[in-house]
């Protein structure tokens, strides 16, 4: 079994998204699925067909957020040292080519987000710095082309999840 690493706030975020599921949303949709066989015929019923629809995405991703938190590994990245790339590391990259400095936090899969410069500890990326120091040359397959990179910077920030 794959231990899944994440930060206190990615696992109580996935916790209360699975509490919500079973507590509330669980029982909206049976209340829906009611409504909808009161309506009659269930073979033309769209609003049953919708509402158990709803239903098998909800058990589906009940079952992935039970599944993920059973193999949560909860990681403080602070207590890490981050004179190579880990979990947790602010790492700043330059481009080779442009100079153009670009800056990543490695975070668990539930907690990323690209666009804000929080990538996942699985990705491709991620997975090419790990390891890695200042000084060092990376080259990456980007989807814009290949691109050479020097990592400038290996350090702990504290991770802002929320805007």
């Amino acid at each position: 079994m794959q231990k899944e690493p994440m930060t206190e706030y990615g696992y109580k975020k996935l916790a209360d998204e699975l509490e919500y599921l079973k507590s509330t949303a669980r029982g909206q949709v049976a209340e829906e699925i009611q409504k909808a066989r009161e309506l009659g015929d269930l073979k033309e019923n769209a609003e049953y067909h919708a509402a158990k629809e709803k239903q098998s995405l909800m058990e589906a991703r009940i079952a992935e957020l039970e599944d993920i938190l059973g193999r949560a590994q909860v990681v403080d990245p602070a207590t890490f040292e981050h004179r190579r790339v880990s979990f947790g590391s602010t790492v700043t990259l330059v481009d080779l080519d442009s100079d153009e400095e670009v800056t990543y936090t490695i975070v668990g899969a539930s907690e990323a987000n690209p666009d804000r410069g929080l990538i996942s500890y699985h990705s491709p990326l991620a997975r090419q710095l790990i390891g890695k120091e200042p000084g060092d040359e990376v080259r990456m397959k980007l989807p814009g082309g290949e691109k050479e990179f020097e990592i400038e910077q290996v350090c702990y920030r504290d991770i802002c999840f929320t805007e």
